[in-house]
């Protein structure tokens, strides 16, 4: 028994949709880690059957503070994978799914009976899904999938070095691979439900955490790109010096600093106008007139750099919070989020206008405050929200209907024009998405990033850019080089929409569209023509979707967004980097300010990333509903909800609420068994924390002579013998003092070597690598290999780029290269209609570019 109340306007709150668009659709979830679980809530939150497959004593997901949520809306049966009658279970459910969904390592797959071939037999329409660490093929296939071991090895602690003040890598404590995973998997899953209604057929689909981890990456790619190609005309350098003095322009509008009393904040200033604004109200336009300061923000020398960055601290400091909320209220130029930290993005004034919070009380957990559906539509969550189910709480119900199933008649066959095949290895078809159409309005990279995704699996997308192009193809001082990734695999028609020429010619591509996308701040799509109402009355069938910073009306929704603003807001910041409350001395100030702005503004990792894997998801979710018969009304994601989803374990809120592990002082990990430790050359990770890891990490210890030589020569076997690490519990209250015995361990040998014989052990163990993930991929040939792809660009010409998201074992998916602005006008023109002499006249009167 549970009963549920939203936040938000009105005296109830919004209400769900009546009819939500995947009823009827059955899920089969099998996984036992959380990108699984993520991409599951998704469907189930859109109203599919979720049938949650679990072990005995119940899924390990249980005991994440993020289960009430996570674990909500789904049915549960537990179920022996090794008895023979629970298989007739499992054979069962899965006569009668759509989809099913793994998590287990490739090789386990295949040997417990649930390979793609496996389960492509139980149904030739079933849709399987295999989320993974690495991928089925290449160097790393059969490595173990932790979070932090894909983490560790492609870099990404490397990149987070700045969270700590030692050398050396640091452990990023947010679950980037786990979204990227989860949400890669959705919109694979949904690609090949929309092909599976016009072939008959299902497919299989891959997805995993290195994949899905590269589509957060804004522009980093490229940069490594061209300094590998351009040494002596461009190098990457940090956003700071080693001292942590800044080095990069966006330093100063995106200045993080500390109010007069206290509050931290992180300012959104990227645009040249926005920051102009930030000038004025700091008093500093005069710098501007100032030989002294030519070139402001792009400075010479370091000493004019550090200084103009003092001043504007020192000028955040002279204001309260209150101070600074009543400018926010008043100048909609300026815009600053207050840094927070688990459920506090639940009180967040657009968060609560937008009614994305309820309060669901529940049997077991009691009252359990949480966000709403990611999607909304009409203003309203897709479903009204559910409990998670208690263990096994279906599975009368769902072993009835298993032994009905396997005693009934086959399920029939496809339609005869499309005959029945394996998915696994039928011949590859085209793109799922082949024949989609998205008609894209935004700018930067969090919304339209959403759409690139789904280029690669086969949607034309025309992106309408301004005569002078999208800001992010200016962004940095290579031509294009913000923009390219972005700008994948979409045709590119720059016209003015304050004409009335320039909105008819828009107005017409949405009535040949499937899909409007439109990322602008509040109001201002009404204001361009490209509203919801103005494009359904032009295309009645439109899929349109919103995908704003903030909102599309409310406290915030006509506030700049960006991903250092986002990441303050939704907690991101905070959950990667110490709180900085008690800073007083400028150097104090200074120092958190860097460690604070490198857990949010890291290119490859960051909330614009996050957002468009949502947009991407929303955008797909339109799609089969339209396929199924279950159209939408115009819904909305964004970037604010997105990321209070990604940090789902640290948003959820209720009494009993199991404590998160806190990463340790230095940065190195969760625990012992869960961390980072320094080798006698390089860095190593260990993720070993089940007893049944343990026992294999200590049993290829103690048959190591380097690790004998190092221990005590009084005891047989240090570890294994030791009280103090006897049981789980007791590791547990030890944990510090393990940490110290492995960590003089871990010193014997190179981390190279470490991940060799551990790994030979089946013990989740890598080496840290000390680059970035997107120079290691492009210059390994094997990685490449596997999960590069190549492409052409007008920038670059032939060049490696990275994706497709995900794989399928039939629909064929592209990996186009980027565009210009303006680049397809002409083209898109004539397939309008208009003639030579109507572009001629429109170019002269700067109605296109």
């Amino acid at each position: 028994m549970s009963t549920a109340s939203l936040s938000g306007p009105g005296p109830n709150g919004p209400v769900p949709v009546s009819s939500p668009p995947l009823a009827g659709l059955r899920v089969i979830d099998l996984s036992t880690t959380m990108p699984g679980a993520l991409a599951t809530q998704f469907l189930a939150d859109a109203g599919a059957d979720v049938v949650g497959v679990e072990p005995p004593g119940g899924s390990p997901l249980r005991r994440s503070p993020a289960w009430p949520a996570v674990g909500g809306g789904r049915r549960s049966v537990v179920v022996d994978l090794h008895h023979p009658a629970d298989r007739d279970v499992l054979d069962g459910l899965l006569a009668g799914a759509d989809v099913v969904v793994t998590t287990l390592r490739p090789r386990t797959a295949r040997r417990l009976g649930l390979g793609p071939d496996d389960l492509a037999r139980h149904s030739p329409r079933l849709v399987s899904v295999a989320i993974t660490g690495w991928g089925s093929a290449g160097p790393w296939a059969d490595l173990k999938g932790y979070e932090a071991l894909v983490m560790a090895k492609l870099g990404m602690f490397h990149a987070k070095r700045r969270l700590v003040s030692r050398p050396g890598p640091a452990y990023s404590s947010v679950a980037f691979a786990t979204w990227g995973a989860a949400h890669t998997a959705v919109q694979g899953i949904v690609a090949a439900l929309v092909e599976r209604e016009s072939s008959g057929r299902g497919q299989h689909v891959e997805a995993d955490l290195v994949r899905g981890v590269s589509m957060i990456d804004t522009w980093s790619w490229f940069e490594h790109l061209v300094a590998v190609r351009f040494p002596d005309a461009y190098r990457t350098v940090d956003a700071t010096t080693p001292a942590g003095d800044p080095v990069s322009a966006l330093v100063y509008p995106l200045l993080v600093a500390p109010t007069r009393d206290g509050h931290w904040l992180q300012f959104a200033q990227v645009e040249p106008r926005l920051f102009a604004a930030m000038l004025a109200e700091f008093g500093l336009t005069p710098l501007l007139a100032d030989p002294k300061w030519a070139g402001l923000p792009v400075l010479e020398t370091q000493e004019l750099r550090t200084e103009l960055w003092e001043i504007m601290i020192r000028k955040v400091g002279e204001r309260t919070l209150a101070d600074w909320q009543q400018v926010f209220a008043t100048n909609p130029d300026i815009n600053a989020e207050v840094f927070t930290v688990g459920s506090g993005v639940l009180d967040h004034p657009q968060i609560r206008h937008d009614g994305r919070v309820v309060v669901l009380d529940t049997a077991e957990h009691g009252p359990v405050r949480r966000p709403t559906t990611l999607v909304h539509v009409d203003g309203a969550p897709l479903t009204p929200p559910r409990p998670a189910p208690r263990l096994d709480e279906h599975g009368a119900d769902l072993r009835a209907e298993a032994a009905a199933r396997s005693a009934g008649p086959p399920a029939a066959d496809p339609p005869a024009a499309v005959p029945a095949a394996d998915p696994a290895v039928s011949a590859p078809v085209g793109p799922p998405l082949a024949g989609v159409t998205i008609l894209e309005f935004g700018l930067m990279f969090a919304a339209p990033f959403g759409t690139t995704m789904l280029a690669d699996l086969g949607a034309r997308v025309i992106k309408v850019e301004t005569l002078a192009g999208d800001t992010i193809r200016r962004i940095l001082p290579f031509p294009e080089l913000g923009a390219v990734r972005v700008m994948q695999g979409k045709e590119s028609i720059a016209l003015d929409l304050g004409t009335d020429e320039g909105r008819c010619i828009v107005h017409e591509l949405a009535r040949r569209s499937d899909v409007v996308l439109q990322a602008f701040r509040a109001g201002a799509a009404a204001r361009a023509g490209v509203d919801a109402a103005t494009l359904r009355a032009v295309n009645p069938d439109l899929i349109y979707v919103n995908a704003p910073g903030y909102g599309t009306d409310g406290p915030c929704g006509d506030r700049p967004a960006y991903a250092p603003s986002i990441g303050a807001a939704t907690g991101i910041a905070l959950t990667e980097a110490p709180s900085a409350a008690n800073a007083t001395s400028l150097a104090e100030i200074k120092s958190a300010s860097v460690r604070i702005r490198s857990a949010a503004a890291v290119t490859s990792l960051q909330a614009d990333g996050l957002a468009a894997l949502g947009v991407a998801s929303a955008i797909s979710l339109g799609l089969l509903a339209r396929t199924r018969g279950h159209p939408l009304g115009p819904m909305t994601v964004t970037m604010i909800a997105t990321g209070m989803h990604a940090l789902l374990e640290q948003v959820v809120e209720y009494a009993g609420r199991p404590a998160r592990p806190v990463v340790d002082e230095g940065g190195h990990g969760l625990t012992a068994l869960y961390r980072m430790y320094p080798a006698a050359r390089g860095w190593v990770f260990l993720a070993s924390p089940t007893p049944r890891e343990w026992a294999a990490l200590v049993a290829t210890l103690a048959a190591d002579p380097a690790v004998e030589l190092a221990a005590d020569p009084l005891a047989v076997d240090p570890l294994a013998a030791d009280p103090r690490f006897a049981t789980a519990a007791a590791r547990a209250e030890h944990d510090h003092e393990l940490a110290v015995e492995l960590g003089r361990i871990f010193a014997t040998r190179p981390a190279a070597e470490w991940e060799q014989r551990l790994t030979a052990a089946d013990v989740g163990c890598v080496e840290v690598t000390e680059m970035d993930a997107e120079l290691q991929l492009q210059t390994d040939p094997a990685l490449a290999a596997e999960y590069a792809s190549p492409a052409v660009s007008p920038i670059f010409d032939d060049h490696l780029r990275m994706g497709p998201p995900v794989r399928f074992s039939r629909s064929a998916t592209r990996s186009p290269g980027g565009c210009l602005a303006g680049e397809h006008t002409e083209a898109i023109l004539r397939e309008l209609g208009y003639g030579d002499e109507e572009i001629k006249d429109l170019r002269a009167r700067a109605v296109i570019g």
